[in-house]
């Protein structure tokens, strides 16, 4: 539960708001694609990040703690504790990454592990903008990727759903999926309606306290599955009469409606 010092060894800027840090913790910190430690920025708060490197996370500006990150410096530290998580579970010799903004984090070392094991790997990436791309040249190196921007300023113009109506869902051993959750939920509707759910899995994120499945902030409706211990991902028909989609919460636990 003691966060160790972990010093920044370089600053990554992926895109405006967007960076990665890659840190000292190559001897000790052995986590795999999928799972995610607790990061404390000294003095503010500690908020779960996904690993998008052995040694390394990948920030999004979005709130305090990730504000107070974007001003840290190559030499300057962060807490880290962890890993924590189930991770990815890879099934199957040609699996789809369904990736949108920086839900790419966990997915990213998850398409290279696959790729430098054999398996065929298609990556559909959905960004806001072209200025938001990012790790497309790690996407592109494990395998093919279509590439869909809301605004279509770079490759297809739409969302990443979008893309899924090109291509036969079927012929994949296994399905992963991580992004904004509007954007999950409707590509678990998708595979559901192609009776594909069972063939899924999905990286939820959810308020986070403890992190390892203690304190009961990031349990998940009806079933009280705790999305730090039980999760991040989960196939995907455990979700689909889940809160998924549909609300999350906050700090005190109230639900938060989200509208779809």
């Amino acid at each position: 539960m003691r966060p160790i010092s972990a010093k920044i060894l370089k600053v990554i800027d992926e895109t405006p708001t967007i960076k990665t840090f890659r840190l000292d913790t190559a001897g000790w910190l052995k986590g795999k694609p999928g799972q995610f430690v607790m990061v404390w920025a000294r003095g503010v708060d500690e908020v779960p990040m996904a690993l998008s490197y052995e040694d390394g996370i990948t920030v999004q500006r979005v709130g305090e703690a990730t504000e107070a990150m974007f001003r840290l410096k190559e030499g300057d530290t962060l807490g880290i504790r962890g890993p924590y998580g189930n991770g990815w579970e890879l099934v199957g010799d040609n699996i789809l990454i369904i990736s949108g903004g920086v839900g790419s984090a966990p997915l990213a070392p998850l398409a290279e592990k696959a790729a430098a094991i054999g398996v065929q790997v298609t990556v559909l990436a959905g960004y806001r903008t072209k200025e938001e791309v990012h790790f497309e040249t790690r996407y592109r190196k494990a395998g093919k990727t279509l590439i869909s921007t809301d605004d279509g300023s770079y490759g297809h113009k739409g969302f990443v759903t979008d893309l899924m109506r090109d291509i036969d869902l079927s012929m994949y051993t296994q399905i992963y999926c991580c992004g904004p959750e509007k954007m999950m939920y409707r590509v678990l509707g998708i595979l559901d309606g192609h009776k594909m759910a069972d063939r899924s899995q999905f990286s939820l994120q959810r308020h986070m306290k403890c992190g390892i499945g203690v304190c009961g902030s990031c349990c998940i409706d009806p079933d009280g599955l705790r999305v730090c211990r039980d999760g991040p991902v989960f196939r995907g028909d455990t979700l689909i009469s889940s809160e998924l989609g549909r609300y999350a919460r906050d700090g005190s636990g109230r639900r938060l409606k989200l509208w779809l």
